[in-house]
This record gives C-alpha cells, structure tokens and sequence, in this order.
C-alpha cells in the first residue's frame, strides 16, 4: 500500500469544483472571459472589470494606468 501526504496523489478535484468552493468560502470569483455561460455582456463585464483591476493584456507593462 502506498501512502501520500494530503494533496500529493490521487483524484485531482474538478476545477469548477475549486472555484465554486473558492466562492462559497471565500468570495473569490474565479471567470474565464469567455465563458460560454454568459451573455455577451456578462462576458464584456467580466472583460472590463479585468482590465481596470489589472491592466489590458494588450498594453506594456510599466505603463501608467
């Protein structure tokens, strides 16, 4: 019988799972921008709101906001 610490082996969880939990837990809000789930402008809203929090992934770093 093999043995593994906590978190090392085994069935990985589901990574909505995480996130849901994340969530529930936390009130971490874990979205991927184009989540088909949403409408478009739930999907724009998300798009926005990551871009004012931590910058276009367009734009150079070190520029200012």
């Amino acid at each position: 019988m093999r043995w593994a610490p906590r978190g090392y082996g085994g069935d990985r969880r589901p990574p909505e799972d995480i996130k849901r939990q994340g969530w529930q837990a936390q009130r971490v809000l874990v979205i991927e921008a184009d989540d088909e789930r949403l409408t478009w402008p739930e999907r724009e809203l998300v798009r926005q709101l990551g871009e004012k929090l931590y910058g276009d992934k367009h734009k150079q770093a070190g520029g200012s906001p």
